[in-house]
């Protein structure tokens, strides 16, 4: 499925110009139980990155 999404968007110019505009970002967030690490990902808007690491 991933794979025809890719091939959408290299043949329309207008949703390619759309796509860069979106970052994937992980934050490292330490669990108050056990204290191990755990990571947050996401796909946002390249203009909300500093809110998300901003944000707990």
């Amino acid at each position: 499925m991933a794979k025809a999404a890719k091939t959408a968007i290299k043949k329309d110019p207008k949703l390619a110009a759309e796509a860069k505009n979106y970052t994937k970002v992980i934050k490292a967030v330490r669990s108050p139980k056990t204290g191990a690490y755990t990571f947050k990902e996401q796909t946002i808007h390249k203009d909300k990155v500093k809110d998300f690491f901003a944000s707990k």
